[in-house]
């Protein structure tokens, strides 16, 4: 064989070589995301995807969490549709929802604006007051707001009759003891909101503000006509998930009014945790979760179509 020939060969066999490294780095680059999600996979699988099989089967029997069950059909989400109690606790949970949302959507707007302007004082000091609820449990918050609206024992019915007013009946009265819930409920989730808002805000580019203030634009006009577009996007990730957080409060209404007075202030999910764990009807409740779950998951769907067509007239 001649040089040239030998020469020849090694270049294709280098060549061959070459592309089976290229092609095992492939398979290799392609593998390695898979084992990366397996951990997220397995958890996905045996702590939500498992029990939502489950929780579904059950929700066509008589299960009541000890022993065996029959399948009944539907006869479990017959039952709860003629429910008068589910309705009043899918009522408080809609009222809930739209009084907090816009709420915290407001609180944790301002107090964006107010952490990135740069000629606001105290922004540590703020930061730390902002920060505080959202690193407190649940739970400790609404002990906390219990504490501060107690009739009895309260601090502010306190301050109110050394000023000579009498009681307010923060506890007995329904209205207000959702008043309170939402009041708290804001407190606890405008920072992790308000980041977000910060976050957006800070990738605004600053030439729009210095052309819009060329022209004369005041702090509102500079407010309505460039941060708002410019953090549409965020807006409606906050007013989402508020939404969903909403409609599944728990925690907070346990602890600072226990759904009460009676049963006048339970949402859906106490709702289903009476029926389910205290009156035994391990079937019922499934069905009630399987139906909050459908609404969650419409509220979800629709407000992505209305982002949507938002973004597409733009």
């Amino acid at each position: 064989m001649s040089a040239t020939g030998t020469a020849a060969a090694r270049l294709t066999g280098a060549r061959e070589l070459g592309a089976r490294r290229a092609r095992g780095r492939l398979n290799h680059y392609r593998f390695a995301p898979l084992v990366l999600i397996l951990v997220n996979v397995v958890l996905f699988a045996a702590f939500f995807a498992w029990p939502a099989v489950i929780g579904l089967v059950y929700s066509f029997t008589d299960y009541t969490g000890v022993g065996s069950f029959h399948f009944i059909g539907l006869s479990n989400y017959e039952q709860l549709f003629g429910d008068s109690a589910f309705y009043a606790a899918l009522g408080r949970t809609v009222l809930f929802t739209v009084v907090v949302v816009p709420t915290s959507f407001v609180f944790s707007l301002l107090a964006a604006n107010l952490m990135v302007d740069r000629f606001a004082k105290g922004k540590p000091v703020a930061h730390i007051i902002l920060f505080v609820p959202w690193l407190i449990s649940p739970i400790v918050s609404g002990v906390i707001w219990r504490w501060l609206f107690g009739e009895n024992f309260g601090l502010v019915n306190f301050v109110i009759e050394s000023l000579g007013g009498g009681a307010v009946p923060w506890q007995s009265n329904a209205d207000l003891s959702l008043m309170v819930v939402v009041i708290a409920a804001t407190w606890g989730g405008t920072a992790f909101s308000m980041l977000l808002f910060i976050a957006a805000i800070k990738n605004v580019p600053v030439s729009y503000y210095e052309a819009a203030a060329l022209d004369g634009a005041g702090p509102w006009r500079l407010f309505r006509d460039i941060t708002l577009p410019s953090i549409a996007p965020t807006s409606f990730i906050v007013i989402l998930l508020t939404t969903l957080n909403a409609m599944k409060e728990y925690a907070l209404f346990q602890s600072l009014n226990n759904g009460g007075p009676g049963t006048s202030n339970n949402l859906l999910v106490q709702y289903i945790y009476q029926t389910g764990f205290q009156q035994g009807q391990i079937g019922y409740a499934s069905a009630a979760s399987f139906v909050l779950m459908i609404l969650l998951m419409v509220v979800a769907l629709i407000q992505l179509t209305v982002n949507r067509r938002t973004e597409r007239r733009r």
